[in-house]
């Protein structure tokens, strides 16, 4: 097979980054096309062929991702990859509007559909991310006007992508609601090899990851103002500097940490805090598979690996005060390491290779036999 890859962005590191790390390592001669690229914060990336967009050339776009998503669709409907067999694309964005022709199989793995035209349209508008001197003009001009015209660029070439693969049950209901397409769930690559088989428990609570304003991090921050117990948060993003602002002194802000502190931190720590509803959310198995129960609001992808009282507690209002009370009852239970680490395994990366890997060669070879 002449395979590419296809990413929306790549700019920060985060979940949907590492399935590109493993289609890399599955396909080590398919260039990865991108609208952005920041080089020197991908080195997993150091020896692959990465073709950023002409995007990637104005100052702006790397710092201001969600104010480009006209210019970033325009940018990879440019991309004409019908010279291909197969292409793979990583997509909550855009990166699903590259062009194919007749004689190649486009493979979508959809992290969810956009969030922003879609399931999360409400809650962007009441809590847009792009300062305050475009915020009034972004929630009540551009967005309601030019709202209907995305979703049916959108809609529309989510119809040309031969087969989807979501990430997540709660992304192929969300697939099959807004795109009117099935899909196939293959889970996201976890790296469940990382942490010692002993936990040395120590007393603070953890968050980890990009703090954007979806991720609730004002929930645990509420919550744990109140609750006075240590909670250390690990990560960069638009929430932290306004966080800090509110956030009383058990509360620490650690900034963007190692691959080594991140273990340190899972292991270490008491139970990991997930106030997000997230299309599935990688972290949480990463604190499993460290043997660290998971504290998760109960929507979205969490329900996929948290069963309360077996591998966590799952609150039902993404409130502080709902949070609270979660917390309250998990300090009453006890956790059996051995289940966490073995619900974790069903989501490691070599699952994720294996099953990837089998059913784009099974598709391709049924797309080929025509």
């Amino acid at each position: 097979m002449n395979v590419a890859i296809v990413h929306d962005w790549l700019v920060v590191s985060g979940g949907a980054e590492r399935v590109v790390f493993e289609l890399h390592k599955m396909y080590p001669d398919a260039p990865i096309f991108t609208s952005a690229y920041i080089p020197e914060r991908f080195p997993e990336l150091a020896d692959a062929d990465v073709r950023p967009t002409w995007l990637d050339k104005l100052p702006f776009v790397k710092s201001h991702q969600q104010l480009i998503t006209i210019p970033r669709a325009l940018a990879f409907y440019s991309l004409d990859l019908s010279q291909y067999d197969v292409v793979i694309s990583s997509c909550s964005a855009e990166s699903k509007y590259v062009r194919t022709g007749k004689d190649t199989l486009h493979i979508c793995y959809c992290h969810t559909p956009i969030r922003y035209y879609w399931s999360d349209y409400d809650w962007y508008r009441k809590h847009p991310p792009f300062g305050k001197a475009l915020n009034w003009l972004a929630t009540n001009v551009v967005l309601p006007v030019l709202i209907g015209s995305l979703r049916r660029m959108d809609y529309r070439r989510a119809q040309k992508v031969s087969l989807f693969v979501a990430n997540s049950k709660n992304v192929q209901a969300r697939i099959k609601k807004y795109y009117h397409r099935d899909s196939t769930v293959i889970y996201p690559p976890i790296r469940t090899d990382l942490f010692p088989l002993k936990r040395n428990v120590k007393d603070y609570y953890v968050i980890i990851g990009r703090q954007v304003a979806y991720k609730r991090l004002d929930v645990a921050v509420e919550a744990f103002n109140k609750l006075g117990l240590k909670l250390k948060v690990a990560g960069d993003g638009e929430e932290i500097t306004k966080q800090k602002l509110v956030a009383h002194k058990n509360i620490e802000f650690l900034g963007r940490v190692s691959d080594d502190e991140r273990a340190r931190l899972l292991s270490e720590a008491k139970g990991f805090i997930f106030p997000p509803e997230e299309d599935f959310g990688m972290v949480p198995v990463e604190a499993m598979s460290a043997g660290c129960p998971v504290i998760a609001f109960g929507r979205g992808g969490s329900l996929e690996y948290v069963e309360d009282g077996v591998t966590g507690v799952l609150f039902h209002e993404q409130t502080g005060q709902a949070l609270v009370e979660a917390v309250k009852r998990y300090e009453t239970l006890k956790f059996d390491e051995k289940v966490l680490r073995a619900k974790a395994a069903e989501f490691d990366t070599a699952v994720f290779v294996k099953q990837l890997s089998t059913y784009v060669q099974r598709e391709w070879d049924k797309f080929e036999a025509r």
